[in-house]
């Protein structure tokens, strides 16, 4: 009988965040052909092509690299195995000009009302400008995590998780849908679409493709309940209930009954990329979560404070 694989142990980093950021934690791969003798000769190797041979042996010679013995020298003898850490140099990025506000916070728990525009986590290009890395300083909570995620363009209630140690039970709360999320929308009214309805489909998202698509006659893996809460003039309030957390798939499922959500960039027509326009975010807000609680037991619910801009009155 084969015993059980050990697992590795991984160390804390030696280094602080740096602007609500952790250091890149980099454990150097096995080298059985000998290809690298020095850390340099791999470090160069994996990333020369993104920011030069130079940068990085400027980072070496300023001390930039360390690892749990200390700063990290050029000519070191390559150790498959071993840790590094360091701070990426990131570009300056816009300011969101919204805030993030605290709805709730205790021992366990930040719950969190995401503005529009603000990623959630660091991604991309958006890596301070981000609801995770404005909480973490301003909260000075630097081990806070999110549970779940948000879509950039999407505004509301996001759960963190201020122990390392419990984030686990949060997320497999999210992954095992024992958590009712309601969102709302605003949208062209539409009398002939009878609410209200469920919609199931295939949604899959391409890497490097912004849109996500429907796939017909896919096996479904997505369903949200649609329903209509009221209406004034040619627009409708709607109230959205989804089952499942497929990338999209809110904006995805309205665009598929003819009534796109209100300035989306991506659906129905994927839009030429330009500057944020803030004064005209997308109508979708993430409105209440609700739950019991997998570390207290108690019966929890949050609503967002924020309101869709483009509902009269």
């Amino acid at each position: 009988m084969r015993g059980k694989r050990r697992k590795h142990s991984t160390p804390p980093s030696p280094l602080p965040q740096r602007d609500g950021i952790d250091p890149v934690r980099l454990r150097l791969p096995a080298d059985p052909d000998g290809l690298w003798g020095t850390v340099r000769e791999h470090l160069v190797e994996r990333y020369g092509n993104a920011i030069g041979a130079e940068q990085v042996d400027a980072m070496l010679r300023e001390g930039r690299i360390v690892s749990a013995d200390g700063p990290v020298r050029s000519g070191e003898p390559y150790e498959a195995g071993r840790y590094l850490f360091f701070h990426r140099d990131f570009a300056a990025e816009e300011r969101v000009p919204f805030e993030v506000a605290v709805v709730h916070r205790d021992e366990h728990l930040v719950i969190a009302d995401k503005p529009h525009f603000l990623a959630t986590v660091p991604r991309g290009s958006h890596i301070t400008e981000t609801a995770l890395a404005r909480l973490r300083r301003e909260l000075d909570l630097p081990r806070l995590q999110p549970a779940h995620r948000l879509d950039r363009l999407t505004a509301g209630l996001v759960l963190f998780v201020v122990r390392t140690e419990e984030r686990g039970a949060y997320q497999t709360m999210f992954r095992d849908r024992q958590v009712r999320k309601e969102y709302e929308a605003i949208a062209p009214y539409a009398p002939h679409i009878a609410l209200p309805v469920t919609v199931r489909s295939r949604i899959e998202k391409e890497r490097g493709v912004l849109a996500a698509r429907e796939v017909p006659g896919g096996e479904p893996n997505s369903e949200s309940r649609i329903e209509l809460v009221e209406r004034r003039g040619g627009l409708g309030r709607y109230r959205l209930l989804p089952a499942t957390g497929r990338t999209h798939q809110l904006r995805v499922h309205m665009n598929a009954l003819g009534v796109p959500i209100l300035h989306d960039p991506l659906y129905p027509v994927v839009l030429d990329e330009a500057a944020e326009d803030y004064g005209r975010p997308l109508q979708l807000l993430a409105r209440s979560l609700e739950f019991t609680d997998p570390v207290t037991r108690e019966p929890r619910r949050f609503v967002s404070g924020l309101r869709l801009t483009e509902w009269p009155g």
